[in-house]
């Protein structure tokens, strides 16, 4: 009797913790706690504050037509602007009319410059177009299915009420400082690149136009901002999938050291810390399970929703840097090889370095993109082994239905990035543009050995022809 009446006062002592955190919890969220000074600004309570400064930066360039504002009650939400719509088609009136001045002004581009020969002529020509065709496209695909971004945006801040429920707490400052972070290394990178670059270029006493500048500079930035943007709902969807991991993880490891048995109606206690992360509840194992698969379900749905806003931007984005990639690496290697005879300002190191440069930039927007992507894929495939892991562990009749729902919804709800369809954006991507750039680089370097072969052969005949007149 004694030990049936500890055992009472343990439970009851543990679901009374439980509830108490659980108060706490509520608590915290109905009334954060107030920080004041610089603190404020790396300390978030909403899903809207924490995606708040990449929605000032896209705002102010055009890329989204709304911004965040804050409602008599305190909370956040999207708010669409007039000045927004306005803003965009200024910056693409710019945009277009300093290309269409470059054109004007004998297809001025900076790889000019460095290098000026019949392909680069050619090349310059194919990234002024690809250029002006491309940051026009990803304009118009940020402003016209914007009611995707807001969608995508809006199951998330539903989902969080759900993860709630079943006692997730999500720490939006970390999701804050991500954005500063990444947006900071954006402009950090973009400023330098460009800076350097202009600086180059004065130093030979060159002074491109201010088209061009304007031109160079707009591209970098509205890329890296689209990157920047894309990786960031990427790595809300990634945390989220983390958090539901865990929740399935640590009811398998309450399975394991019997701290719940999965019965009907029994409650048990969840204490996860992660990065983003902490839970106590107390749930009924199959309400814990249903809830997750709403959650599984609701991250997939705002993956789905997101990656069909983002699609031709990202096609876009990965054309023009692939572009710009093959024609810098055949400039790298072709001076290096010792094979062209370019008529330049600049030593070699300084022309090897401009696009050496150029050529990393983009090659980080594509690793940015694909690793944004990739890493949100393999922690949705992660959610089914520990599915099925509780599957083989559960007893009871029905927690086994309820997995194998689960199960079922796995196999037909999975997190896919594509570029309008045309191919999948994960690590194979890697292999595939490996392939294509080698394949071009070899084409390019034959052209140009066979057009130095051809020069060689007319001079030589030309030498031989002065020579018999001579003797004549």
């Amino acid at each position: 009797m004694s030990q049936s009446r500890r055992a009472d006062e343990d439970a009851n002592s543990i679901e009374a913790a439980a509830a108490a955190a659980v108060a706490d919890q509520d608590v915290c969220a109905t009334h954060p706690q107030r920080v004041s000074g610089l603190r404020r600004f790396f300390h978030a309570h909403q899903l809207y504050e924490s995606v708040q400064p990449i929605f000032i930066i896209t705002f102010w360039h055009g890329l989204t037509p709304f911004f965040i504002k804050s409602d008599g009650t305190g909370n956040k939400k999207l708010k669409e602007s007039i000045f927004g719509y306005l803003n965009t088609l200024l910056h693409i009136t710019i945009y277009v009319g300093c290309y269409v001045m470059t054109l004007m002004n004998n297809f001025e581009t900076i790889a000019g410059y460095f290098f000026n020969t019949g392909i680069s002529r050619f090349a310059d020509t194919m990234q002024i177009v690809s250029g002006l065709i491309g940051i026009t496209v990803i304009y118009f695909t940020a402003i016209l299915p914007k009611h995707r971004l807001q969608h995508s945006l809006r199951i998330m801040q539903d989902m969080d009420v759900l993860l709630h429920s079943v006692g997730v707490k999500i720490l939006y400052s970390k999701l804050l400082r991500y954005s500063y972070l990444s947006l900071l290394v954006v402009f950090a990178v973009d400023t330098v690149y460009s800076c350097g670059n202009f600086l180059l270029l004065k130093s030979a006493e060159l002074e491109p136009s201010t088209p061009l500048y304007i031109v160079f500079t707009l591209q970098h930035t509205v890329i890296s901002i689209a990157t920047a943007l894309f990786q960031g709902i990427a790595k809300m969807l990634e945390l989220r999938l983390v958090m539901l991991n865990k929740v399935l993880k640590n009811l398998a490891h309450q399975w394991d050291n019997s701290i719940v048995k999965p019965l009907p109606k029994q409650r048990s206690l969840q204490c996860l810390d992660s990065f983003s992360m902490y839970t106590i509840v107390t749930k009924d194992p199959c309400e814990i399970i249903q809830e997750s698969m709403e959650i599984h379900h609701m991250i997939c749905d705002a993956a789905s929703t997101a990656n069909k806003y983002f699609t031709y931007q990202l096609l876009t984005i990965i054309s023009i840097a692939f572009l710009i990639i093959v024609f810098d690496a055949y400039y790298v290697l072709e001076t290096l090889l010792g094979k062209s005879k370019r008529e330049s300002k600049f030593k070699t190191g300084e022309f090897v370095t401009f696009f050496s440069c150029q050529m990393v930039l983009y090659l980080i927007a594509i690793i940015s993109i694909v690793e944004g992507s990739n890493r949100a894929i393999k922690k949705s495939e992660k959610t089914g082994g520990i599915v099925h892991t509780l599957l083989n562990k559960a007893k009871n009749a029905e927690v086994k239905e309820k997995l194998q729902q689960f199960s079922m919804q796995l196999l037909h709800l999975k997190i896919n990035f594509t570029a309008a369809g045309l191919f999948n954006i994960d690590r194979t991507l890697y292999f595939t543009i490996s392939g294509a750039l080698t394949t071009y680089l070899i084409i390019l370097l034959q052209f140009t050995s066979s057009n130095t072969s051809d020069d060689h052969a007319a001079a030589h005949t030309h030498l031989n022809a002065s020579s018999t007149a001579g003797i004549k």
